[in-house]
Formats: structure tokens, sequence, C-alpha cells
């Protein structure tokens, strides 16, 4: 099976070891303002749709399925909702819903340092950019100890439980560093505006994929997604929070994407 799996944010499209598995071609890939990518300021999460499909073509992906984690679930739902002709399967994993969701408390249990983060990404991207460029030198400067400090505010148990070795050198070189400064305002800037797309026109099967003690998005917007997107299965688990689904989730949501259907 051919997949295509969008990265979080801030982050880069580089696989980690555990998602590797027979039978699975997964390719990620840089959105835009990311490691080399080129900028594009003021893109919307429907954008990223043609980047997919110029990622897709250059790997020989005639149909495909898509997931994304965190910052990249809605661009995974993206391509469900504008791709139907190539998205064989979708899932977002830990995925925030859109900013202004109707009867949707969008900031209620967010960790501290969301909060701050999005409530900046409100303000524009002055405001937002002095608070990304202020995190990510603090990071740089302290290395990966000084990372998994900066997010103690978003770790909850589980998390923490799994927030060392080879999850946290995979985090520290893919979420730092001047190569990921103007993906990540310009990511934050398009969660927070309009995304470009209807949830409701997703025809492909979508798995919402979330974990209970989630702080970095709560599992309120899991709900919510799930019950936008017609059809969608939501697998909502008491012991994950946010890194667990990085650490362990991942082969499951392949046997989900791979699971056969008329």
């Amino acid at each position: 099976m051919d997949v295509v799996f969008h990265h979080g944010t801030p982050s880069l499209g580089r696989v980690y070891a555990p998602w590797e598995e027979d039978g699975i071609r997964l390719v990620g890939f840089d959105r835009s303002g990311y490691g080399d990518a080129p900028r594009r300021p003021g893109r919307s999460i429907a954008d990223v749709v043609e980047e997919v499909v110029a990622v897709a073509d250059a790997h020989g992906f005639d149909r495909f399925a898509t997931w994304g984690i965190s910052g990249g679930g809605p661009h995974a739902l993206a391509c469900a909702a504008l791709l139907p002709d190539r998205v064989t399967a979708c899932a977002a994993i830990g995925s925030p819903a859109p900013r202004g969701a109707e009867a949707l408390d969008w900031y209620a249990d967010f960790g501290e340092g969301n909060v701050s983060e999005f409530r900046a990404a409100e303000h524009g991207e002055a405001a937002l950019r002095a608070l990304v460029e202020q995190d990510d030198a603090a990071d740089e400067a302290a290395g990966p100890a000084g990372l998994r400090d900066a997010l103690a505010s978003l770790t909850s148990p589980v998390d923490a439980a799994v927030l060392d070795g080879p999850l946290l050198d995979y985090l520290w070189g893919i979420m730092r560093g001047a190569a990921v400064v103007d993906g990540w305002v310009d990511d934050d800037l398009a969660f927070v505006r309009p995304w470009g797309f209807d949830l409701g026109s997703i025809r492909v099967p979508v798995l919402i994929r979330h974990g209970e003690q989630d702080r970095f998005v709560p599992p309120a917007h899991a709900r919510w997604l799930a019950e936008q997107i017609p059809g969608a299965e939501l697998q909502l688990t008491a012991d994950d929070g946010h890194l667990t689904l990085y650490e362990h989730g991942i082969p499951g949501v392949h046997d989900w994407l791979r699971r056969p259907r008329g």
C-alpha cells in the first residue's frame, strides 16, 4: 500500500523507524516553509493538496492512502476532501478541529503552551513569529532535555513516559532550528483561519484517531471532527495521549487504512 503522511507542527517529514513496515510504501515531505521547501505566505490548509499531488506523482502513486499526525491531521483531511479520485482512505491522528468550530469550546483543555501559541496566531504573524523564534532559540540552546522541559505543559503522564530515548531524539531532530520556523508560523496562521474546504464534503473513509489523555490537542476536537465528517470512525483510547500515538499508534492506523472496502 502506498501512503503519504503529513508531519506535525513544527516538524519535518522524516519517517520515524517504528512507522516502517513490510507492505507499506510510506512517504513524507516537508510542507511549504519547512526544510528546503519554499515558503508560501498566506497559505491555507487546502493549499497542501498541490504539494501532495506533486509528491505522489514523483513517487508513481496513482491511488494512495494518507494520514496526518497532530498539525498534519487537517492537511490529511484536506486531501480526503479535495482528492477523492486519488485518496483511498485517510486518518487524522491527534488532530485539531477548525478554529471557530460551532459548538466546540476550542481552547478548553489545551495545554498552556499551545494556548499561548494559538492566541498569538490570532493576533497575526508579527506576534506569532516573535513567540516562535523565542521558543525555537530556547529549545536549540537547551538541547533534547530542554525540548522535554519545553513540552512539559503539554505532556500527560503517559506521554512523559514515552518522551525519552529514540522518540525524544527523533523529535529533537525534526522540531527545532531555522528549517522549521517559517513553516511553523504559516501552519499556525492557517489553523486559526478558514481551512479552505468543507469537512462535510468528504466521501472517502476517514479514521479519527486520538488519545483521551492528549493535552496537545484536547479529545473534544476528535469527537467534533468525527461528528462533522460523513461516516468517519472515531478511535479514542483511554491509555493514549498525543506522543504515545507517535510511538506505537501508526501500525494500527496502517492496518485500518488497508482494510478491504467495497
